[in-house]
């Protein structure tokens, strides 16, 4: 009697633990096949071709932040410069495209980090991200250290799907 009651306290188990499972699975899938709805609300050719290779969740996402090197900041400021960046563009996704970020955090959240010499370039890069509909966030330094006050550092852009981001950054070095 005993075994009996231990099997089926095990099977219990095993299947409570099965619609858990499917319950989450099938929370966070909508997320990443929404994205073709994103698609068509936003009007974006996210590929140069037809291949919606980008819209699944093979982890084809990420985010780039740019860092201005003509600011010679240190090691430690670019790294905090780069936090404040994937941590802005990151709220900015949640309030504006939470399916993005979604489909983002679900394949690891990916993220590269890339240069470039001067405001201006930051500033193009920007603009071409918030033209193509891409979550971006450009951080102003506060000033408390090595950075004059209200200097941008850094431009996050994304998260999203990797080859809609490398239209805007692709052709940069790593930093």
């Amino acid at each position: 009697m005993m075994g009996l009651i231990n099997e089926a306290t095990l099977g219990l188990g095993i299947g409570i633990g099965m619609v858990f499972g499917w319950f989450l699975r099938g929370r966070f899938r909508p997320a990443v096949s929404s994205l073709s709805k994103f698609k068509r609300n936003n009007e974006l050719d996210l590929t140069d071709d037809d291949d919606d290779s980008c819209l699944s969740d093979d982890g084809e996402y990420k985010m780039v932040i740019v860092v201005r090197t003509d600011l010679k900041m240190g090691k430690g400021k670019a790294a905090a410069q780069c936090a404040h960046g994937a941590l802005g563009a990151a709220e900015k996704a949640m309030k504006k495209n939470s399916e993005m970020l979604f489909a983002w955090k679900a394949c690891g959240q990916p993220k590269v980090v890339v240069k470039t010499d001067s405001e201006e370039s930051l500033l193009e890069l920007a603009r071409t991200a918030s033209a193509l509909g891409i979550t971006c966030c450009t951080i102003q330094d506060a000033g408390r250290t090595q950075i004059a006050r209200g200097s941008r550092t850094v431009l996050a852009v994304g998260p999203g799907p990797a080859s809609l981001i490398d239209k805007v950054t692709g052709h940069l070095k790593l930093f």
